[in-house]
């Protein structure tokens, strides 16, 4: 058989040793240094002919720079006549620009898959897209798999007394009810009115939480405004407890202090971003071991599809 390659970008290079220690090959080797300017420069440092290539880089903050990296990467992998080159993207910058929102604007997510296309990228493999349908943005195979993959057995292990799944806004719905449905669990949903960027406040609870252990799911959660008000809500409401599960940590600005001194009880994410500090009720579940069997069935032409079937 041909062959295959890891290879790591500089954002995340503990979660491309996880992957590569689930599959049980090293990390390929390549020198990603900056000049003084800040110009990103690139030299593969083993042979990649014939080979199919996995690049994985998340392009979270700094985004610029990380989604550069990657194609910087794909550039220098195609020059060197590798076969194939899947780019493996945990966290999907710009996702969340994937319309327009308003008069004037960029539909930057496409930009993005247009940008990626072009440098050589033939597959994508990701987790959680903002939206969906972003999928269909590129013209190239995407995989994009599910944070509740994830979470699922974490919560089964809980044992928690009356649980119920509730989604942060109305937008989470389908991502919640998938859940709720592998659980087995009634569904709640806040009713929100974002007033402006990265500002909500809460306006009603759909559904009854008296009593209950209210499991909140988000695909991101990035100044934990939403999240933690969703909590109070509920708490007010008579919940015992709230705990939540993200897919991913972007938490800026000021989430750490907002979940340190909020009415969260526990925040479960997975590991697509790096955590930029450490906090008690910040628990982090590895989703490395999920996109090495994708990988791996990737380059074996097995289904991925099978997968998501798994309880």
């Amino acid at each position: 058989m041909r062959g295959y390659k890891i290879f790591s970008g500089t954002a995340n290079v503990p979660f491309a040793q996880m992957v590569a220690k689930y599959l049980g090959v090293p990390l390929s080797e390549a020198s990603i240094k900056r000049f003084s300017d800040g110009e990103i420069s690139v030299q593969i440092g083993e042979s990649v002919r014939g080979k199919d290539v996995f690049v994985i880089q998340p392009t979270c903050a700094p985004a610029n720079v990380n989604l550069m990296e990657l194609l910087i990467l794909t550039d220098a992998l195609k020059r060197s006549s590798s076969s194939s080159i899947t780019a493996v993207v945990p966290y999907c910058g710009y996702a969340r620009q994937d319309r327009k929102a308003a008069p004037r604007v960029p539909i930057t997510a496409k930009l993005v898959a247009n940008m990626m296309q072009t440098a050589g990228i033939n597959r994508v493999i990701t987790m959680d897209l903002h939206a969906g349908q972003i999928q269909g943005f590129f013209d190239i195979p995407v995989d994009n798999l599910y944070g509740t993959m994830v979470f699922t057995n974490y919560v089964k292990s809980k044992n928690l007394k009356n649980p119920i799944v509730a989604s942060p806004d109305v937008g989470g719905v389908a991502r919640a009810r998938s859940l709720a449905k592998s659980l087995d669990l009634d569904l709640v949903i806040v009713d929100k009115r974002r007033e402006k960027a990265n500002e909500s406040e809460v306006m009603n609870v759909i559904g009854d939480v008296e009593g209950k252990d209210v499991i909140l799911i988000d695909d991101i959660i990035d100044t934990a405004g939403t999240i933690v008000k969703a909590a109070s809500a509920f708490k007010k409401r008579g919940a015992t407890s709230v705990s939540a599960f993200c897919t991913h940590p972007v938490l800026s600005g000021p989430a750490y202090e907002r979940i340190a001194t909020g009415d969260l009880d526990e925040l479960i994410v997975t590991d697509t971003i790096p955590l930029k500090e450490n906090c008690d009720r910040i628990k982090v579940i590895s989703a490395a071991p999920l996109f090495g069997e994708v990988i791996r069935r990737v380059y074996h032409d097995e289904s991925v599809n099978s997968l998501f079937d798994m309880k």
